[in-house]
C-alpha cells in the first residue's frame, strides 16, 4: 500500500477540529511535500520527521512523499502534526506490516531522538475524540491532561515504542485518568487578615452572587490580600465547569491536574496589553479574562492600566464572552470572570489623611480618577472604601473566620439560588426581581435619583439585594437589602 491515512485534531478556538493526515508514496525524484494551509511550524515536520525515523530504527522511503492535511482551506499550526505524518509514512511504505491505524487519533511533536514532545490544546482533542467514541494517542506529559476528559488515552515515550504497541510486540496500558481534589491548603485564609469588618463582609457578599467588586484605599490597607483570599470562599468547580476552564488552559499552558477543581485565579500586570486582556494573534489565543473563565480576574493598581485596555472589558462584563476577528478566522471564547480590581485613592494614595496627603486632594484626584470611565464603574457591582488598618488591630490576634468556614456559608447559597433560579444572582434578569421589589418601587425611585444611578447600576444593585437577602435566608428582598446594597454604589471619593 502506497497510501496512509490518520486522524487528527486542529485547534480553532476552545474547538479541536477534526483532520484527516493523508500519506502518499509516488515514483519518482525523493521529495517531501505537506500541503493543507500550513504555517511554518507544520511545514517543518518533514526535517523533524526525517530525522525522528532515522534515529528510532526506520527508513526514510526515497520516493516522492506527499502529506496532505485535509480540510485544505483549516489553517494549521504547531507540531502535533508530527506523529501522524510519522506513521502514516511508515504504514504506506509497509514499514508497520498489516497494522490498524483506524479508531484513534494522533496528537504529538516528534523530538529528532524520536521521543515525543508535549503539544497546547490537547484537552480540547481529547473532549472531542471521546464525543466521537475514538482512541486517542498523545505524548506521556499529556497523557494526564488527556485523561481527564474520560477518552481512551494511549500516552508514549517514542515513536519506537508506539510502533512496538501497535505491531503486539509491547502492549502499552491506557493512562489512567487523575485524582482530582477539592482541597486548596496552601491558599491564603481569610483568618489571615487582621481588622476590615466591612471589608470581609462585602468579600463574602461579593462570593455568595459572583458579583464584581471594586477596592479603594490607602497603600497597604489589605486591598490585595483580600482579593487573593477570594477564590477561597468560592465552592469548587463543577466537574463539566472544570474541564471548559481546563480547555481554554490548555490551549496556553495546561493546569496543573491537582488544580483541575480549583477556580483560576489571574492577576496581570498594569503593562498588559489589550490583547493580553481579551486574546488574540495570528491564531487567535484566549487572554486573561478567558483564563480566568468561572474565577476570578483581579487588576491591581486599577487606574494604571491603560484606559484603553480597560475599556475591552465591558462587553464580556455584560455578556461573559469574547469575540475575536481576524482577517483567517473568527473565535470565540467564553469569559464569565468575576473581576475583582484594587486602586489607590489618589496618586499618593493618602486622600483626606491631613498628615501624609499630597496637599493636592481635589485637582490630583479627579485626574487620576477619571482615568476610570463611567460605563466601567457602572458595571461594577459593589464599591468599598478600605480604610487604613489601625495599629491595634494590625498588631493583634486575628479576629476573622477562616475561609473554610465562609465557604461554607457560600454554598449553602449558592444552593439556593440554584434550586430556585437554576443560576447565580449575577445572572438575573429584571423579570425575576419584578415581584419582589413591587412594595419598594417609589422609594427606589426616588432614591436612584438622589443617586444619580443609571439603570444598570441600580439592576445591578438589585442583584445584590438579592444575594443579601439570600444570605440572611429571607425568601423576600427586604428594604434593609436593598439599603446596603445601594450603599456600596456610593461614588468614588473625587476631593
Amino acid at each position: 500500500m502506497s497510501i496512509a491515512l490518520l486522524h487528527s485534531r486542529a485547534t480553532r478556538g476552545i474547538q479541536a477540529v477534526p483532520v484527516r493526515v493523508e500519506v502518499h508514496l509516488a515514483p519518482g525524484l525523493p521529495g517531501f511535500t505537506i500541503v493543507g494551509l500550513a504555517d511554518t511550524a507544520v511545514r517543518e515536520s518533514k526535517d523533524r520527521v526525517r530525522s525522528a525515523l532515522v534515529n528510532s530504527g526506520f527508513e526514510l522511503p526515497q520516493r516522492r512523499i506527499t502529506v496532505n492535511l485535509a480540510p485544505a482551506d483549516l489553517p494549521k499550526d504547531g507540531g502535533r502534526f508530527d506523529l501522524p505524518i510519522a506513521l502514516g509514512i511508515l504504514a504506506a511504505s509497509g514499514q508497520l506490516g498489516k497494522v490498524r491505524l483506524d479508531g484513534r487519533e494522533y496528537i504529538g511533536e516528534l523530538a529528532l531522538s524520536g521521543g515525543l514532545h508535549p503539544v497546547p490544546a490537547v484537552l480540547p482533542a481529547a473532549l472531542a475524540a471521546a464525543e466521537q467514541g475514538h482512541a486517542l494517542v498523545v505524548p506521556r506529559e499529556n497523557g494526564d491532561e488527556a485523561a481527564l476528559a474520560g477518552a481512551d488515552t494511549l500516552a508514549v515515550d517514542s515513536l519506537t515504542a508506539l510502533c512496538a504497541h501497535l505491531k503486539g510486540h509491547q502492549p502499552l496500558p491506557p493512562h489512567p485518568a487523575p485524582p482530582a481534589s477539592h482541597e486548596d491548603a496552601d491558599g491564603p485564609c481569610l483568618s489571615e487578615i487582621h481588622g476590615q469588618a466591612s471589608a470581609k463582609r462585602l468579600l463574602e457578599i461579593c462570593a455568595s452572587g459572583m458579583h464584581s467588586l471594586l477596592l479603594s484605599g490607602p497603600p497597604g490597607s489589605g486591598k490585595s490580600m483580600l482579593a487573593a483570599r477570594l477564590p477561597g470562599l468560592l465552592p469548587p468547580l463543577g466537574r463539566a465547569q472544570a474541564l471548559e476552564v481546563a480547555a481554554i488552559h490548555s490551549l496556553r499552558t495546561p493546569r496543573p491536574t491537582r488544580n483541575f477543581l480549583h477556580r483560576p485565579f489571574r492577576s496581570p500586570h498594569h503593562t498588559a496589553s489589550a490583547s493580553a486582556l481579551v486574546g488574540g494573534g495570528s491564531y487567535p489565543k484566549p487572554g486573561e479574562i478567558s483564563l480566568a473563565h468561572h474565577g476570578v480576574l483581579f487588576l491591581d493598581e486599577l487606574p494604571e492600566f491603560d484606559r484603553k485596555v480597560l475599556e475591552v472589558l465591558r462587553e464580556p462584563l455584560e455578556t461573559g464572552q469574547v469575540h475575536i476577528a481576524r482577517a483567517a478566522q473568527q473565535v470565540s471564547f467564553p469569559a464569565r470572570f468575576q473581576l475583582v480590581a484594587a486602586m489607590n485613592p489618589c496618586p499618593c494614595g493618602y486622600l483626606g489623611d491631613p498628615e501624609r496627603s499630597c496637599g493636592f486632594r481635589c485637582e490630583k484626584a479627579r485626574r487620576y480618577q477619571s482615568k476610570l470611565s463611567g460605563p466601567l464603574l457602572d458595571r461594577i457591582d459593589l464599591h468599598l472604601e478600605v480604610p487604613a488598618v489601625t495599629p491595634q488591630a494590625l498588631l493583634g490576634e486575628p479576629d476573622g473566620e477562616t475561609s473554610a468556614a465562609v465557604r461554607e456559608r457560600v454554598s449553602a447559597v449558592w444552593r439556593r439560588q440554584w434550586q430556585r433560579q437554576g443560576h447565580l444572582n449575577r445572572d438575573l434578569d429584571s423579570r425575576r426581581l419584578a415581584g419582589d421589589l413591587a412594595p419598594h418601587r417609589a422609594w427606589l425611585a426616588a432614591v436612584m435619583t438622589r443617586l444619580d444611578l443609571s439603570a444598570r447600576a441600580l439592576h445591578r444593585s438589585l442583584r445584590v439585594a438579592r444575594t443579601i437577602a439570600d444570605m440572611a435566608g429571607e425568601e423576600h428582598i427586604g428594604r434593609p437589602h436593598l439599603r446596603e446594597a445601594l450603599s456600596y454604589r456610593q461614588n468614588l471619593q473625587r476631593g
